[in-house]
């Protein structure tokens, strides 16, 4: 009795576990579909049609009969546990109590299935189909059905025992013989004892005993009490030795009605992944002598379905009849069954099972005998490890994962890409391609679809040429119905080869620098800039600089005193002017190459606001009338001298918190403004009298932004983080704007202080200072409304 409970309950627990479980690789089938077999007629029902069990009636002449255990036992009904397509099964054998019988050949059912939908009202469907039979009778067939065995046996069968059984027949002879009723009795053999009923009494126990014209019907539970289990050849078999007879006068009629069924569950080997199950070749009593034993065909299929030797054996199926047993072998996830997932401790399992049907025909003396066994077998939960397979094509600049192999019940419903998460249809409207791969074999994968350049993917310059664009991939799947989640990591690494950087050369001329480069194939990939500004067409335009880009360079030529200067060593005959043309990642903004040219520039005019608040000025006095001694012009403050003169020419280095400098400021600026006078004595003709006034003036401004200037009165300090542009304007005359100059690399604090001590220096001493100088990237305009700040 162990094995026999262990078979049943496993299957049903298994079963249940699955009951939910919809493949939707299943075509869409009607809500209830019935179909007529072999032996039996298969009523399939959606189960999303109901939200209950259902409830099932069969109908006869007589009235309506409710279809629960017991009842479907007896009547040859079984409400299948092994339901792996999203429909429940319902198989009624043709002689199920409640058919019309025309002569064994034409089988008519009737049924109400009734369901209940989501708000707990109940439909009734009416169920009416009539099968022919298809295949013909043997003279024994014995059905192993998951709840049942059914024997069913010609009348007139041949009935001359040998061998083992015939002492069994002899004692059934006898106790007909002495029997003083009429009619139809049953006698039953376990462990060697007899026991007679009539078919009354038969059935108040359990049992469906039944005659047509041409067959009589017999139908036990496995767990009835006079069935036994014994091993053949080293398998359960669940075996019940039963005699009908029929005593009229002096005429006895004898039908053996017993029947054998395995119940041995199948196996799993897991260094083959094979499922396997053995079934005895021959089961007593099934037969008689086994002298006169002939096997004359054995089959295979499945769901009640046979299938020819061909098509299973291209499924992988494997029958191997190793004299007393036959061992049926399937491969893990073959065509035909079903595989299902489940999470388990945070790891995905999943498990193969499929509903075989074994057939035997064989002949034992002249009695023909079919034997039907169909079998649930599965394997244990397995733990699957999803793998990832990197067909990226480096080409294609796009990132191409495999990630597979799932059945049917698994979809993937999300996918985390580096640090963001999109559901599949978000992915797709991000431009990211997710397809769903099918296999022959009923499993699926997906290939996930992320161009390199997409925002999302990190890009990182590794150096000789090797760019670097990684994807970290976290799936999410979903086993269904279940709605149970489970998450795989991957990651993958793509490098691109000759990367480099574009290589700038760059020629000086008398008023410019021209740089050029080639163009390259990953061109993309990089960003030219000035300091933190792309080099585009409107930023030439909008700083003078000139631009010329076709399909095979670049050329950019900057004329001097524009934006993005640095000046150095300032004369009054020359100066050095150095310009950079920075290369950058595109996405991450990361410099990767620099490239600078140092000119020599011949000195004219030009003004220089430092971010340390020192002004340098070259300015000419050629315009002057009457004409001006430069050696004798001063700032405001008369201590504050030329740092160097020629002909006609002045250069002035000062502190914008020193000779006499003025401050003015609005919301906007803070401007520091200076002159460049010339005193001089004469004697006017009207009026013979000594008189000093100037006769020469020259304004000088730099301009510095207020949210980036900090001023601090007390000591004198002034820092601007930002640089200031300036302007020099002969009185009476527009100003002339220089190129927003100002500089970068700063000079020592103490450079306010050291101008202010050594102004009043003769224009011949030397004054070691070199600091840089580079343009302003700001447009100056004026305000007129300023405020003094003295």
């Amino acid at each position: 009795m162990p094995v026999n409970l262990y078979f049943h309950v496993g299957v049903l627990l298994l079963s249940s576990l699955l009951l939910p479980l919809v493949d939707y690789a299943t075509a869409q089938r009607g809500a209830i579909v019935s179909e007529c077999r072999d032996r039996y007629l298969l009523i399939s029902v959606d189960q999303k049609i109901t939200t209950k069990p259902l409830r099932i009636e069969a109908i006869d002449a007589t009235g309506v009969y409710p279809i629960d255990g017991k009842y479907a036992v007896t009547c040859g009904y079984t409400r299948s546990a092994f339901s792996m397509d999203g429909y429940i099964a319902l198989r009624a054998s043709y002689y199920s109590c409640h058919t019309e019988n025309q002569n064994d050949q034409l089988f008519t059912f009737k049924f109400n299935i009734m369901s209940t939908d989501d708000l707990g009202k109940e439909a009734v469907h009416h169920v009416a189909k009539t099968c022919s039979l298809p295949l013909p009778w043997s003279d024994r067939e014995v059905t192993c059905e998951e709840n049942y065995m059914e024997v069913t046996v010609w009348r007139d069968a041949h009935c001359t025992p040998n061998g083992p059984s015939k002492n069994a027949w002899d004692s059934t002879l006898s106790a007909a013989q002495a029997s003083m009723v009429s009619g139809w009795h049953l006698m039953f053999l376990e462990d060697g004892q007899e026991r007679t009923m009539s078919v009354a009494d038969a059935h108040a126990l359990g049992y469906g005993v039944g005659a047509t014209a041409n067959r009589v019907v017999f139908r036990s539970a496995y767990l009835q009490r006079h069935s036994n289990i014994s091993k053949v050849d080293d398998i359960s078999v669940v075996e019940i030795h039963t005699t009908m007879f029929f005593r009229q006068k002096w005429m006895v009629k004898m039908v053996d009605i017993s029947a054998a069924c395995t119940i041995n569950p199948s196996d799993f080997d897991d260094e083959t992944l094979r499922v396997f199950w053995e079934i005895p070749t021959v089961m007593t009593p099934l037969v008689y002598d086994r002298s006169e034993f002939v096997s004359k065909h054995v089959s295979m299929g499945v769901e009640g379905t046979l299938l020819d030797e061909n098509t299973w054996k291209a499924r992988g199926y494997l029958m191997d009849i190793r004299g007393p047993t036959t061992h049926l072998s399937i491969p893990f996830g073959a065509e035909g069954g079903y595989r299902r997932s489940h999470v388990l401790n945070n790891t995905y399992n999943d498990f193969y099972i499929i509903y075989l049907y074994y057939e035997h025909l064989f002949m034992d003396g002249v009695l023909e005998t079919r034997h039907r066994i169909p079998r649930a077998c599965s394997t244990p939960l397995l733990p699957q490890y999803p793998f990832t397979i990197d067909q990226t094509v480096l080409g294609e600049f796009v990132f191409t994962v495999y990630l597979g192999n799932f059945p049917s019940d698994v979809e993937l419903v999300a996918v985390r890409l580096n640090t963001e998460t999109f559901s599949v249809s978000e992915a797709f409207q991000s431009g990211y391609t997710i397809s769903e791969i099918p296999h022959l074999n009923g499993t699926h994968a997906y290939i996930i679809k992320v161009p390199f350049e997409d925002r999302i993917v990190p890009r990182m310059y590794l150096g000789e040429g090797l760019l670097q664009y990684s994807l970290d991939i976290n799936y999410t799947l979903n086993i269904i119905p279940q709605q149970e989640p489970y998450y795989h990591l991957a990651s993958v690494v793509a490098l691109i080869k000759d990367a480099f950087p574009p290589d700038f050369t760059a020629v000086c001329t008398e008023r410019s620098i021209i740089f050029k480069v080639a163009h390259q194939n990953l061109g993309h990939v990089w960003e030219v800039t000035i300091g933190n500004y792309p080099l585009t067409p409107q930023l030439a335009a909008k700083r003078g600089y000139i631009l010329q880009n076709n399909s095979q360079s670049l050329t950019l030529e900057v004329p001097v005193f524009r934006i993005g200067y640095i000046y150095e060593e300032i004369t009054l005959n020359h100066f050095f002017g150095t310009f950079e043309v920075l290369t950058r990642d595109a996405k991450t903004l990361d410099i990767q190459k620099s490239t600078a040219k140092r000119c020599l520039f011949n000195t004219h005019e030009l003004i220089v606001c430092s971010t340390d608040g020192v002004m340098t000025v070259v300015a000419s006095l050629a315009a002057a009338i009457p004409p001006v001694a430069p050696s004798s012009t001063t700032l405001l403050d008369k201590n504050c001298k030329p740092w160097e003169v020629n002909t006609n020419r002045v250069l002035f280095v000062f502190g914008v918190n020193t000779c006499g400098t003025r401050v003015l400021a609005d919301d906007r600026y803070i401007v520091y403004e200076n002159e460049i006078v010339s005193h001089r004595q004469f004697e006017p003709e009207e009026a013979p009298k000594i008189t000093r006034d100037s006769v020469f003036r020259l304004t000088v401004q730099c301009f510095y932004e207020v949210n980036s200037t900090n001023r601090l009165f007390v000591d004198k300090m002034f820092k601007s983080e930002t640089p200031g542009f300036g302007s020099i304007k002969v009185e009476g005359s527009s100003p002339k704007e220089y190129g927003k100059v100002h500089e970068s690399t700063p000079i020592h604090s103490d450079t306010a202080s050291y101008l202010s001590k050594h102004m009043h220096s003769e224009p011949s001493r030397e004054v070691k200072m070199t600091p840089e100088w580079k343009m302003c990237p700001h447009t100056f305009k004026v305000n007129p409304k300023w405020t003094s700040l003295h």
